[in-house]
């Protein structure tokens, strides 16, 4: 692949801790706001390129990246730049309103197929990143969502940072878990 990488929307990350299991189970979808009226219906800002999911998803499950409860999804709909979830297990406000923050998710397993040169950012962390004169610069510790781009912390010798730009990111293998960049002058 040439050119930047274009992952999905955001949070689709792991951030790993040593008390935690280290690897990534759920892929954000949403993140719960709110309670909306007093059935226990949830507000839901959208994380996610592809929210039609919703009308073949039976499961979501709310908590973080690693522990996650299931919730079996009877309805939703749009409601302003959200979505407003029917979850089978929460009937009235006060059990949504315990629910607010939490991470709207799906297994890893379930997650929508990219095209060709798309990556999911939690495919990214980790990668090995190498420059075009076969430089080990360090690994993805972090991404950095800006308008613009996203920005690689990449963690080595000393933390660089590496803009998503089809002039510095050469190439991704997912295979050998590697990132090929091209380091422009005044970049490190």
């Amino acid at each position: 692949m040439t050119g930047p990488v274009s992952p999905t929307k955001k949070n689709n990350r792991s951030r790993n801790s040593n008390s935690r299991q280290s690897e990534l189970r759920y892929l954000a979808v949403g993140r719960v706001v709110k309670a909306h009226g007093l059935k226990g219906e949830l507000s839901m800002v959208v994380m996610t390129d592809f929210p039609e999911r919703f009308d073949t998803t039976e499961w979501l499950y709310l908590g973080d990246e690693f522990d996650a409860d299931p919730y079996r999804l009877t309805s939703y709909r749009r409601h302003k730049s959200n979505l407003l979830l029917t979850l089978a297990e929460v009937t009235d406000r006060n059990q949504a309103d315990a629910l607010r923050g939490l991470l709207v998710q799906i297994p890893i397993e379930a997650a929508m197929p990219l095209p060709e040169g798309s990556y999911y950012l939690y495919q990214l962390m980790g990668l090995e990143v190498i420059s075009t004169d076969d430089e080990s610069l360090g690994v993805i510790g972090d991404i950095i969502e800006t308008g613009a781009n996203d920005v690689y912390v990449v963690k080595g010798k000393k933390d660089i940072l590496i803009p998503n730009i089809s002039d510095v990111v050469q190439s991704v293998d997912l295979e050998k878990k590697q990132m090929i960049v091209n380091i422009l002058d005044g970049l490190i």
